[in-house]
């Protein structure tokens, strides 16, 4: 069991690292950057947006890439944080209907894992 769990992360690993030296001048870039650059592409330069963000608008320029980042890395904890949640919240009721309905408590258990 533990072989496995080593192997599975030593694969993981190198599944994140080997693009980057097999790779090394390529660039890797956001599907945001890709996006715009197909618009502009399409609907030429006289194309405009329908809005600005609003952050934007409130610090009057672009948002700096690591304060995206920090706000997607926000949004994806809470993200995880309400699975989570729900998650346990579905196993405790699970587990806790068993024992009242007379289970018995080793059983219960097992149902939860």
């Amino acid at each position: 069991m533990k072989k496995s769990i080593i192997i599975m992360i030593l694969v993981v690993v190198l599944i994140m690292f080997i693009p980057i030296f097999v790779f090394r001048n390529a660039e890797f870039k956001g599907s945001d950057g890709a996006g715009s650059e197909m618009v502009e592409e399409i609907a030429g330069k006289e194309h405009e947006p329908w809005f600005e963000p609003i952050l934007e608008i409130l610090i009057g320029g672009e948002i700096p890439g690591e304060i995206e980042t920090l706000i997607f890395c926000i949004q994806t904890g809470i993200g995880v944080g309400v699975l989570a949640y729900c998650f346990g919240y579905l196993v405790s009721r699970k587990k806790y209907s068993c024992a009242k309905n007379g289970q018995d408590k080793s059983e219960a258990e097992n149902l939860s894992v």
